[in-house]
């Protein structure tokens, strides 16, 4: 496990970080006599970029940020348009160094256009987090740029510098990672509550089960510099099978496992939305695996139990509906009707007219239907076969909940993280797209006459040839382990 950091010794530096804030004040120029007005935190950022001294760019750091949470969401809008117009690379500065390098390229001149080109922006937002404490609000800040892209598609510049920036300074090596159990703080034990993601936890009872020591684990990634706020979690469950429905892991009573064959890893929650597409959830499961691998030697096999969250997206959609009307028998099409009733999943009749289509359907959606960008459709798939692990197993009515329902018409997955494959599977992936699936899975794909569809002037079958164009560079599927 990475060593753990002193909270003391963290106080102690931001104690110190202050102390140089507060003295830095006095060094300011006179001219710097500021409220918390946008024109003034427009004349400090400017400020903050030209300035030398360190302890008098601290001091403008902090007002920076004590302005900025004054503001409201109009005023934080137009900070960020400030500066995405304002601070940009001098084209002049630019134009001169691209043309040395294009006269002598050589290491010394590429240099030289680096810097020219490097956005004033990113070296705003490292001098910004000198302040004390000035990463948890930086994180904050792009929080709210997130939520202002949809309607301001042009701060997008502003965004790639600051996620460029926080995905070094959070960095992998910088991470630390926590077992979270219920002798955990209780502040960071209600930030767990309140961060769960996947299966709401239902207050202090829900968690202590969930924090069984008897026969459950919960891990989670922490920095330095937001020390008393998880990154993301992880929640395990110890047991002696694959797992295929959530209902048993979240409500059975606790019992003690002397020998758990298997760790399934049930909900994994990212905790900050100022870092959004910076992915932690891949180390973290490695990570977990192998800490788990040294606490309990009889553990083999190291599962998820994941939602599909696009599966009853994408049937209502034109191709869902297209591949329905290509593999499904009549009376299977007549069955998936059923699913608009209310309460079908605790109705044994429906189910059971339910379990082969709705199946099927999920293996073209996860083995032939593809993303825009490539891989497939569902995120949750492609965050997992990414980190190297099998599709393993779908799961007819492994989410009897109200979200599970509606969001997957109860189906769950388990992808199959087998330690001697991963990484030969994410560079399959990475490099070829391949989907390693199980056979169980693959046989539960379906292939039809594309000869016959075009016959019929059906209006699938361009979508009927794309399919079967996937289902053929498939691979050949992977064998559990024994």
């Amino acid at each position: 496990m990475a060593p753990s950091i002193n909270p003391m010794n963290v106080s102690f530096l931001q104690e110190l970080m202050t102390t140089v804030a507060e003295q830095g004040r006095s060094l300011l120029p006179k001219g710097l006599n500021w409220g918390a007005e946008a024109s003034d935190i427009r004349t400090l950022s400017e400020a903050l970029v030209s300035s030398r001294g360190e302890a008098a760019g601290v001091a403008i750091a902090r007002q920076i940020l004590g302005i900025y949470q004054t503001f409201e969401h109009e005023q934080k809008r137009d900070f960020f348009a400030f500066l995405g117009k304002e601070l940009q690379p001098s084209a002049t500065e630019v134009a001169a160094a691209a043309g040395v390098y294009l006269k002598a390229p050589d290491p010394t001149s590429l240099a030289r256009l680096q810097h020219a080109v490097e956005s004033p922006r990113q070296e705003f937002f490292r001098r910004l987090n000198l302040a004390p404490g000035a990463t948890r609000y930086i994180v904050g800040m792009r929080r709210d740029l997130l939520g202002m892209l949809k309607d301001n598609p042009d701060l997008k510049l502003v965004d790639d510098d600051l996620k460029h920036l926080l995905y070094s300074w959070f960095n992998r090596g910088f991470l630390m990672l926590k077992r979270i159990d219920w002798s955990t703080p209780a502040a960071l034990l209600e930030k767990i509550i309140a961060y769960e993601a996947v299966h709401q936890i239902n207050g202090w009872d829900d968690l202590r089960r969930r924090l069984d020591v008897r026969d459950r684990r919960c891990f989670g990634f922490f920095h330095p510099a937001l020390i008393d706020e998880p990154l993301i979690f992880v929640e395990v469950a110890l047991t002696d099978e694959i797992s295929g429905a959530i209902g048993p892991l979240l409500h059975d009573p606790a019992k003690q496992i002397n020998a758990p064959t298997t760790a399934v890893f049930y909900s994994i929650s990212n905790c900050q939305e100022g870092l959004k597409g910076i992915s932690f959830g891949s180390f973290l499961i490695k990570q977990v695996v192998e800490d788990l691998a040294r606490e309990l030697p009889t553990l083999k096999t190291f599962v998820t139990l994941s939602p599909v969250p696009g599966f009853a997206r994408w049937l209502e959609s034109g191709e869902g509906r297209a591949v329905s009307a290509a593999i499904l028998a009549d009376e299977e099409k007549t069955a998936l009707t059923l699913l608009q009733r209310p309460r079908w999943q605790s109705k044994e009749r429906a189910t059971k007219m339910l379990e082969a289509p709705l199946k099927a359907l999920a293996a073209h959606y996860f083995l032939a239907a593809k993303a825009a960008r490539g891989g497939p459709v569902d995120p949750v798939a492609r965050f997992h076969l990414g980190n190297g692990a099998v599709l393993e197993r779908l799961n007819f009515l492994g989410d009897m909940s109200p979200k599970g329902v509606a969001q997957a018409h109860t189906m769950m997955v388990n992808y199959l993280y087998n330690l001697k494959e991963i990484e030969k599977n994410h560079e399959a992936y990475a490099n070829r797209a391949v989907v390693a699936t199980s056979r169980q899975v693959r046989n539960l794909l379906r292939s039809y006459d594309v000869d016959q569809a075009a016959s019929e002037k059906r209006p699938d079958t361009a979508l009927a040839l794309a399919e079967k164009k996937a289902i053929a560079q498939l691979p050949k599927p992977t064998e559990p382990p024994s």
